[in-house]
């Protein structure tokens, strides 16, 4: 072997072996156990970032672990190419977005496989590619005639300048990200998913995920937020218009004082239409219509309305109550509608006291009577009715049964649930996603696609049109369609694409056959592989992205192509990359490569001098410029000495705090493991220990011996039940420390077998972690094949037993001394040693002894 390891040729030369081997390329194998690990999959930025190492590391070892395992394992990577970020880079970078999405794939496949992961690149899926979106497009014809989807009126962030709808997230401070002009509210013609129809199912199976971490099971519970309440009918005074509200707090009806709808609300405009308060309401509306409408960004609001001009009636005590139009009531939430109720509500009560609306308590706590006219905070606890005509006297819980019951019967209300989840609006106007295959036709509607002429292909030869608009609405060659219906020649295709999440709600079912033409998939195959059983990404898609595919899911199961519901059974969500940010006073935040540092420790702006002042750890972000270039460190030290470091710096599931300390320890511990072996190798012999012959060997040896099974033990257990990986590499680490404390002098024949098992055994366990160096050492062993090919080592339980054990000694329960003793030595013979000691001796000089307390195996306690 090389004296030198030389990570770069090592890399190449088996990243080459096994792609030429075919080693990661799988099949269905049905007499073989699967598993199938998958890491959320990447959108081409054109680079790989820290995060994305730390991801797809953390995958590949379990990959490698687990087909060492006995396994037959799928690990497959793809692209998840449509959507905004790529339309938006296009735009940055004046390119197209089709272009710039092929060429960073290209570039970003490179770097995957320049850090050796395990991927069957046979399986690779770009969603971009019609052979893919073709398959979404007949899902949603299926979806269309099932009632699944749907064509509706929905509010949405409209951007007037850039003609386009913007998502939640390219809003900043109600501003587009863009163009920096208002964003507003505006009403326009949708395409959504009933995810709702699952609500319950999707709730209810959240208890049934126990692989899934409890935070991100938590975060979809209060998403999907089911409340249990009841539908109040409250008719709009000298109108047949009818407020339906949902509310859980039936027991407060009573005291229900005045109506707010959101500003959305389709009956807003109607009810001010021709009073004095039509101009008022509009001019409200509209300047609402400019705000964040995000549930987050309107607690921060300061609470206000508009009288509409109209009156509802109360359906409990007829009492008139003026209806308002007020910013905290959400469209998203309930109906639109507010029963407001200020003595028990402290944002009803705040609205009240601004617009001098009365206050009247029905829920009286047992102990204190509550005047409304002088109450400065909402009474929410639980009580007595009062004010609430045949149901006083009840206690409030009582009541809400009572209450429901008796809107049932008289046809005002009845006992509901409600969610706050609501259908996936799935329309984007938008260029780069994937065409909605239906038509619009004047004479027969909206009519689909026939499912022969799928795929409806978007043209990757449009450009962009001026703000970034998409060219569909004009593009004729794409537009004009004939009508499947009537056959008229002047019907036009629908222009709007589908929202990126579409794609990423199925891709995992598709790799289980990526080149099947006649169907979303091969229905064995997903037999065979699905579902995933470990699913790897960030915690930030605990909602949309999973509960989305949860759905997905679930709708196929109901068309019958699949048998389950739950597509993942384990989920890992692993922690940032985080790394210290610096800047100076003139150029602000600093790449690390902008910043020296001296000897002394004193670091200072390389464009300008002056020293730089150091931030706080944070998660790496382009922002702040605390980002490390992954293709630094392949070139600086090699793609193992990284994925080294990416694992043994934190567990999965917590922040890596960024150390290039760390880094250079990773890369000096794998240096001293390839001198080892090139120390010892000469020395070798074939051939395992016979656990026999242990008795012969020098003491060194047989310490070696049992540290190796209680390492394979140690780390096998690490692996299996927690992905721990930082303790695992700690746990070889202590292994190879025993190694080199051995002196070759001190070996023989079976000494030497020893050393081979050990330091083989080490490989065996390192490979998940860092391949390219295991192999080479492997062959260098004397093996032709890949260490991949090998089994995972198995220990011997009895080995992993210490013969020994180091007693501690207390006097007076202060440590004073330690000895060797065997396993399980009598108390007498300890409690002997123990008094014998030369330093207990002199401890208790003569002082009479009250007692001596031993734990066995442990230590001697000698109470004087």
């Amino acid at each position: 072997m090389d004296s030198r390891y030389d990570p770069p040729s090592i890399e190449a030369k088996w990243q080459n072996r096994w792609q030429d081997d075919r080693l990661f390329n799988v099949v269905e194998k049905p007499d073989q156990e699967k598993y199938y690990l998958l890491e959320m999959f990447p959108y081409p930025s054109g680079k790989i970032h820290m995060g994305h190492v730390r991801n797809y590391t953390i995958g590949d070892v379990v990959a490698r672990y687990k087909r060492m395992r006995g396994f037959n394992v799928l690990h497959p990577m793809g692209w998840d190419a449509f959507g905004m970020p790529a339309e938006n880079a296009a735009i940055a970078n004046d390119t197209h977005p089709a272009k710039w999405t092929y060429e960073n794939i290209d570039a970003m496949r490179i770097q995957l496989k320049r850090l050796g992961f395990s991927y069957d690149w046979d399986r690779e899926l770009a969603t971009c590619r019609p052979e893919y979106y073709r398959w979404e497009q007949w899902l949603f014809l299926k979806m269309v005639e099932r009632g699944m989807a749907y064509r509706k009126e929905s509010y949405v962030n409209w951007c007037e300048p850039c003609q386009t709808v913007l998502a939640n997230e390219q809003v900043e401070a109600g501003l587009c990200w863009r163009c920096g002009k208002p964003v507003r509210q505006k009403k326009l013609w949708q395409w959504f998913f009933k995810i709702t129809d699952f609500a319950e199912d999707l709730l209810v199976h959240c208890d049934l995920l126990p692989g899934w971490p409890d935070k991100v099971t938590t975060m979809q519970r209060n998403w999907i937020g089911k409340s249990v309440g009841a539908e109040i009918r409250f008719p709009v005074a000298e109108s047949e218009a009818v407020i339906s509200v949902f509310t859980t707090r039936q027991d407060t009806v009573f005291g229900a004082t005045f109506m707010c709808l959101a500003p959305e609300h389709p009956l807003v405009p109607q009810l001010s239409a021709g009073t004095d308060q039509e101009a008022s309401v509009a001019a409200f509306v509209e300047r609402i219509s400019l705000q964040d409408r995000s549930t987050k960004a309107i607690e921060n609001y300061e609470k206000e309305g508009v009288f509409t001009g109209a009156y509802c009636i109360n359906p409990m005590n007829g009492r008139r109550m003026p209806i308002y139009t007020a910013n905290f009531a959400l469209m998203e939430y309930g109906t639109g509608a507010v029963m407001s109720v200020p003595a028990h509500d402290q944002r009803d009560l705040d609205f009240a006291r601004k617009y001098g609306l009365p206050v009247i308590v029905v829920v009286s706590p047992h102990d204190e009577e509550l005047e409304g006219d002088t109450m400065n905070a909402a009474y929410t606890g639980d009580g007595t009715m009062v004010n609430s005509g045949d149901f006083n006297g009840l206690g409030n819980r009582e009541a809400m049964e009572a209450i429901a019951a008796f809107m049932d019967k008289n046809g005002i209300g009845k006992k509901t649930i409600s969610f706050r989840l609501r259908d996936w609006g799935i329309s984007r106007q938008r260029y780069w996603g994937a065409p909605i295959p239906m038509i619009h036709c004047d004479n027969c509607g909206i009519v689909p696609v026939p499912e022969a002429d799928l795929p409806i292909v978007l043209p990757e030869d449009a450009n962009l049109l001026d703000g970034g608009r998409s060219p569909l609405p004009v593009l004729a060659a794409f537009c004009k369609a004939r009508c499947p219906g009537c056959g008229r020649e002047d019907a036009r295709r629908e222009t709007d694409t589908m929202d990126t999440f579409v794609e990423s709600s199925w891709y995992f079912q598709r790799y289980c056959s990526p080149r099947c033409d006649t169907a979303m998939f091969d229905t064995r195959a997903v037999d065979y592989w699905m579902p995933v059983d470990q699913y790897i990404g960030g915690v930030e898609h605990a909602i949309l992205h999973l509960l989305y595919s949860r759905y997905f899911t679930r709708v196929l199961e109901s068309l019958g192509l699949v048998k389950f519901k739950e597509p993942f059974t384990r989920l890992l969500t692993q922690g940032m990359v985080c790394k210290e940010t610096t800047a100076c006073a003139e150029h602000g935040f600093l790449f690390p490569e902008q910043v020296a540092e001296d000897g002394d420790g004193r670091r200072t702006c390389l464009k300008c001098g002056q020293p730089v002042a150091i931030g706080r750890v944070e998660k790496m972000s382009k922002s702040k410029k605390n980002v490390i270039d992954p293709n630094i460190l392949l070139d600086e030290y090699g793609a193992d000495t990284t994925r080294l470091f990416c694992l043994f710096a934190a567990p999965p599931e917590r922040d890596l705090e960024w150390s290039e300390q760390g880094v250079e320890g990773s890369f000096r511990f794998l240096q001293r493991v390839w001198r080892l072996a090139e120390r010892w190798l000469p020395l070798l012999d074939d051939g395992a220990p016979d656990p026999g012959d242990l008795q012969d060997l020098n003491e060194p040896f047989q310490e070696l011996y049992r540290k190796t099974h209680a390492t394979i033990k140690r780390v096998t257990q690490d692996i299996e039940d927690r992905f721990h990986f930082n303790t695992v590499i700690s746990a070889v680490m202590e292994l190879v420390n025993a190694m080199q404390a051995i002196d070759e002098s001190d070996s023989d024949g079976k000494g030497n077998r020893t050393m081979r098992f050990s330091l083989e055994t080490t490989l065996l366990l390192l490979s998940p972690i860092v391949p390219h160096f295991c192999d080479e050492l492997w062959e260098a062993l004397g093996h032709a094949d890949s260490i991949l090919l090998c089994r995972w080592p198995h220990f011997d339980e009895a080995a992993t037993i210490k013969n020994e054990v180091e007693m501690v000694v207390q006097v007076n329960g202060k440590l004073r001394s330690r000895f060797s003793a065997d396993l399980d030595t009598d108390e007498n013979t300890l409690k002997q040693r123990a008094l014998a000691d030369e330093r207990i001796v002199r401890f208790v000089d003569g002082k009479p002894i009250k007692k001596v307390i031993i734990i066995k195996n442990k230590l001697v306690n000698i109470v004087i």
